[in-house]
């Protein structure tokens, strides 16, 4: 399985119009971070985790010519709003492409992209096929994807295993219950949103806490605010095995 992070950062991500921080002024390659999204390649199959707004600049940088299912995580906008730009995949295969996520994902997805879903569509709209997820493991294209539910403050939010590949974004409560299949990963990629107390995210410390408890063999934080600050400077502070991801990071397992 070959993983790449299409990006590691949030829409309070680098860079911010107006600031000058220290990450924000950063000529770190690693500090200049897309919406959070991943690309799976399995067994012959390419799938991508959430379609944020930078949905078209990460796969035209990754030249991603063949993509066969997207997953979602949740509906919040940083991780949906370039669901348009599959239709480049459409006219490549001729096919509809197949999207995959809870009904309240499903549901909101249905109005903020009314005319992908309309009965009569103007010419060129995208195509997907809808596929409702539950909270029990499911098969995209001989591939056995377990969901992972945690909260996003009030907000349930699927996780995703594949084998021995973990990938929970956007949390800030995962149960033991739901920990429990998270244990064996190889691979664990998790949220770590910034140093301070946040309503729904994962903050450096408490990111460090779950993936110690896990104990994967690598960890690789994403969601990076840029309140959490500069790259190589977060990076001293990490267990061996724990590291920060970055925009383009490929990994294998």
């Amino acid at each position: 399985m070959l993983i790449t992070l299409l990006g590691t950062g949030t829409s309070s991500g680098v860079p911010l119009i107006g600031c000058s921080c220290e990450v924000c002024r950063s000529v770190d390659f690693r500090d200049k971070r897309l919406r959070t999204s991943v690309h799976i390649a399995v067994d012959g199959r390419n799938f991508i985790v959430d379609t944020g707004p930078d949905f078209r600049q990460q796969v035209l940088r990754l030249n991603l010519q063949q993509l066969d299912a997207v997953l979602f995580t949740h509906e919040h906008k940083d991780h949906t709003a370039g669901l348009d730009e599959v239709r480049a995949y459409n006219f490549r295969s001729g096919q509809d492409m197949p999207i995959y996520g809870r009904p309240t994902v499903l549901a909101q997805l249905q109005r903020e992209f009314a005319y992908i879903f309309a009965d009569h569509k103007y010419p060129g709209t995208p195509h997907v096929q809808v596929n409702e997820i539950r909270n029990e493991p499911f098969d995209v294209l001989g591939v056995r994807i377990v969901p992972i539910e945690v909260m996003h403050h009030k907000l349930p939010v699927y996780g995703f295993r594949i084998g021995d590949f973990t990938y929970l974004t956007d949390l800030n409560y995962i149960s033991d219950v739901e920990l429990e299949k998270v244990y064996g990963t190889k691979i664990l990629v998790v949220d770590a949103l910034q140093r301070q107390t946040h309503i729904s995210h994962f903050t450096l410390d408490q990111a460090v806490a779950l993936a110690q408890r896990v104990n994967a063999d690598r960890t690789y934080f994403v969601h990076i605010s840029h309140k959490l600050g500069l790259h190589r400077e977060v990076e001293k502070e990490l267990p061996d095995n724990i590291r920060l991801g970055y925009d383009g990071l490929q990994l294998t397992v």
